[in-house]
């Protein structure tokens, strides 16, 4: 039985919070903490605490490595090998998930289906009794393991399961920013002083204990290292972490030189399997008992089931100790026994520390292991393995290429200021014009990341140009990879009109006209002539493959609700198969603005809830365009702008037009069923001027409206020009419908308010109906003719009351009480009260979903789901499952 610590001096908060997550996680309510501070602040004696705290809860523990931050899916593994007994719980697609991820199978890891298989598993082993995870040494876990826990540590709500993460700063904590934390200060003087006179073994001179209080500044492990030195030394300026290492490299001085090396080979193996260890300090020559036995007496190292350092700076100051030719030697003598069927990335790295010269059949294997890890998506480690292929590769030419892979592998990390670092240290003059096109790609791409953005742009461009003679179709597609850049940045930068005016000299397309062709003719010639080739492009299912974001665009540019309907329905459908975030999110958030479009508010609300949950598993910020056209559309004054607000702020320090032209379309539009029509004018001037793709299209029905109401007749004509010649050219019946209310408003003529009502209804934009009948009744009260203005507006409230668009409603509802009739309130059910996860949720239950299908679709765990139905419930006033399928206009 483990005997109790005694209390820990000063740090009443902090065991407080642990005391409070332990009970939480008995009572099936789980958590997370992340206790953060520098080295030596006590934050193993806080974890050891939890660890005591948690009687009768299983504990399962992982760290990161300093040696292993590449290794995709590293430390999950560590965390989760007591439980993997469990792994017969799980569905077989959670098994597999797994396996994959810890190299017991073959495949492409599914980050998803990884996060979920785990949270399932610690859901299954909690069943026997409640757990604490325990993850020290935070800011070395490797990046795959830190999204999967970080996914974990969100989703523990209704779990018996608690989870502490202990980080080191400066340095960070592995992107667990967002979990609850606590930092750690240094102790105050009295607990100082405290700490020091239990733990000194003999008295220390009064002078001495103060310079010691000075220098350790309340951290607990300098309190206790810094009286090992004496107290005559000169006095030292570094940092307490820096003294407290070189007490640990004055400790090692003192070990016998078997003892010494074998503390290097143990820093230098991250798994911490002894039988390792023996086995390579063997090949090293070491008497195994004698040096192991100095060694733990030193209380440097711990010899067990695994070895373990005191502390992570023992550790390291192992390593840095040793000279540079015994760190390679133990790097060699572990490669020798290290199984190279069993783990070969790690055999090979060991193979590549050891070795300081150039050596091309090393370089290949590493070339080999990097793919590996690619496969297993550990981009990360992917880099690493490149990056030291490329510095053991003889040939300038190999060189260079297997630099600028692992630049590429850099930046799909993540890792965009080493990427950029590295990719200066390509041999120009070592590349043809193919790879030269290939460092002006990536450096585009840094730039973009960097939000550089007309820099990047440029850089692509010359990509582009450098192409032209050797290699058109490439040439072609560097070409729209800026233009996509353009389209995330907003036509105002002119980046869009730069790279579309560089377009006009590439190389013709090898067949028939493609959609680099129609984008320029819609750039230079106008809707009328570039529209059929537009439409002859989006036929092309390959264009929603290669080119997603640019189709469902171009589809929304030709205001065709049917085929964008279809672009957006493939993308979804296509990144629930095959496990894409990118196309998954994407056609969620289109989704959600075709159904805003279209006055399906809860499929919109559903919609953005799920891109939230896979944006939240992904731990990126969520897609703010859909939830500005459904808050816009909604109408609802303080919540609409509170988002407008955010949206901007946002967009501001990105530097993304795109979402500032979805702000002045929504500000815009806000503004118009408000009847603010001067706000209104102002906005939707700045989202047309923009040029932007379908936003500026969009935003003319808004302008045109606007104006008139402020008096410009002459900005309303202008609008009304460019407005009818986008939707002739189109053709839809949205598009022309939507023409004709905004003619009627600058003609004063009745036809076009009919032809208006007409053509929309029988469009599936039910928003823009709504808005027909409204302009077309207003008409008629002014008109004088009241009853007829009373059926038009009477239709628009109802549209516009039953699908939930509040400000128009009751414009409209304004409109009829001018005309003597109150327009009817509408009834709640409770509706109104739901969360959009709790919409989601509600639709998908009400279609005969299974919390653990509903789970597997939100990325939550099958209690959660429940947690959220019994809130549903209440909300709703229902007490079953079966009732949800009664409310057919809030859940289907």
């Amino acid at each position: 039985m483990r005997t109790p610590s005694p209390p820990l001096l000063g740090r009443r908060e902090a065991v407080q919070r642990l005391d409070q997550l332990v009970e939480a996680a008995r009572k099936g309510n789980g958590g997370a903490l992340v206790l953060r501070g520098e080295a030596g602040i006590g934050k193993s004696a806080l974890l050891d605490h939890g660890r005591q705290a948690a009687a009768g809860f299983w504990v399962i523990e992982a760290s990161g490595s300093e040696f292993e931050t590449e290794l995709p899916f590293a430390a999950l593994h560590q965390l989760c090998v007591p439980v993997l007994g469990h792994l017969g719980e799980l569905s077989q697609r959670h098994s597999e998930a797994l396996q994959v991820a810890f190299g017991l199978a073959a495949g492409r890891p599914d980050f998803f289906g990884i996060g979920l298989a785990t949270l399932e598993l610690l859901a299954a082993a909690s069943r026997r009794s409640p757990l604490l995870c325990v993850v020290d040494d935070a800011q070395w876990l490797d990046d795959a393991s830190a999204k999967v826990l970080t996914f974990l540590a969100r989703r523990l709500a209704s779990e018996p399961v608690a989870m502490v993460f202990a980080a080191r700063t400066p340095d960070g904590a592995a992107g667990l920013e967002e979990l609850p934390g606590l930092v750690l200060e240094g102790l105050n003087d009295g607990d100082a002083r405290a700490l020091l006179a239990a733990e000194s073994a003999a008295p220390i001179d009064e002078q001495v204990r103060d310079r010691i209080l000075a220098e350790a500044r309340g951290n607990p492990l300098a309190l206790l290292e810094l009286p090992r030195a004496g107290g005559f030394a000169m006095p030292d300026t570094s940092s307490v972490p820096n003294r407290i290492e070189r007490s640990f490299e004055a400790r090692l001085l003192e070990l016998p030189a078997g003892a010494r090396l074998l503390l290097t080979v143990a820093s230098a193996d991250p798994t911490g399997d002894p039988g390792l260890l023996w086995r390579a300090a063997q090949q090293l020559g070491v008497d195994v008992t004698a040096a192991s036995t100095a060694a733990e007496a030193s209380g440097l190292v711990e010899f067990s089931t695994r070895v373990r350092f005191c502390h992570p700076l023992a550790r390291s100051a192992a390593y840095r100790t040793a000279a540079t030719g015994e760190r390679q030697a133990a790097h060699r003598a572990l490669a020798a026994v290290t199984a190279s069927t069993a783990d070969p990335d790690r055999q090979v790295w060991h193979r590549a520390q050891g070795n300081s010269g150039p050596d091309d059949e090393l370089a290949a294997a590493l070339e080999q292991s990097a793919a590996r890890a690619q496969a297993r998506g550990g981009v990360a480690a992917a880099a690493a393995f490149l990056e030291r292929a490329a510095a053991l590769s003889l040939d300038p030419a190999l060189r260079a290429e297997r630099t600028l892979a692992a630049v590429q592998a850099k930046l799909d990390a993540g890792m965009t200021d080493a990427a950029a670092d590295l990719l200066t240290t390509v041999e120009t003059s070592a590349v043809d014009e193919a790879a030269q096109a290939r460092v002006d790609l990536l450096h585009g791409q840094i730039d973009f990341v960097r939000h550089a953005h007309s820099d990047g742009a440029m850089s692509m461009v010359r990509a582009a140009h450098r192409l032209a003679p050797v290699d058109a179709l490439r040439s072609r597609d560097c070409f729209l990879d800026a233009l996509e850049m353009g389209l995330v940045v907003g036509r105002a930068g002119g980046v869009m009109d730069m790279v579309l005016n560089e377009a006009r000299s590439a190389p013709a397309a090898p067949q028939s006209p493609d959609l680099l062709d129609a984008l320029v003719l819609l750039a230079t010639e106008g809707h009328q002539s570039a529209v059929p080739l537009v439409r002859q492009v989006l036929a092309d299912s390959e264009l929603w493959t290669r080119r997603p974001a640019l189709a469902t665009v171009l589809a929304a540019e030709l205001w065709d609700l049917a085929t964008h309907a279809e672009i957006t329905a493939w993308l979804v459908r296509t990144g629930r198969e095959i496990g894409s975030p990118l196309l998954l999110r994407l056609g969620l958030a289109q989704l959600a603005c075709r159904a805003v479009a279209s006055g399906e508010f809860t499929e919109a609300m559903a919609a953005v809830a799920e891109e939230e949950a896979v944006a939240d598993a992904l731990g990126v910020p969520t897609s703010l365009y859909p939830q500005l056209h459904l808050a816009a559309m909604r109408g609802r004054r303080q919540e609409a702008f509170e988002l407008i607000a955010t949206a901007t702020s946002v967009a501001t320090d990105l530097g993304s037009g795109l979402i500032i032209a979805n702000v002045h379309w929504a500000t815009a539009l806000l503004n118009n069923a408000l009847a603010d029509y001067p706000a209104a004018l102002a906005a939707a001037r700045q989202a047309v001027e923009a040029g932007d793709l379908y936003l500026a299209g969009i935003a003319l029905p808004e302008l045109v409206e606007a104006a008139v109401r402020c008096d410009e007749h002459a900005v309303a004509a202008a609008a009304l020009e460019s407005l009818t010649e986008r939707t002739a050219a189109s053709g839809t019946s949205w598009g022309l419908g939507v023409a004709a209310f905004a003619r009627a408003l600058v003609t004063d003529a009745e036809d076009n308010y009919v032809e208006a009502v007409e053509r929309l209804g029988d469009s599936p934009a039910l928003p823009y109906r709504g808005r027909a009948h409204l302009l077309y009744g207003e008409w008629l009260r002014r008109e004088g003719r009241r009853r007829d203005a009373r059926e038009h507006l009477r239709t628009a409230h109802e549209l516009f009351s039953g699908t939930g668009m509040e400000a128009f409603a009751r414009r409209a509802a304004d409109e009829l009480r001018a005309t003597g009739e109150v327009a009817r309130n509408r009834s709640t059910d409770g509706g109104d009260q739901l969360t959009l996860q709790e919409v989601h949720i509600a639709r998908l239950v009400a279609t005969g979903a299974t919390s653990k299908e509903v789970a597997s679709r939100l990325f939550l765990s099958p209690r959660t789901v429940d947690a959220h139905l019994r809130n549903i419930f209440r909300k709703l006033g229902i007490t079953s499952r079966r009732q949800l399928k009664d409310l057919p206009h809030l859940v289907t």
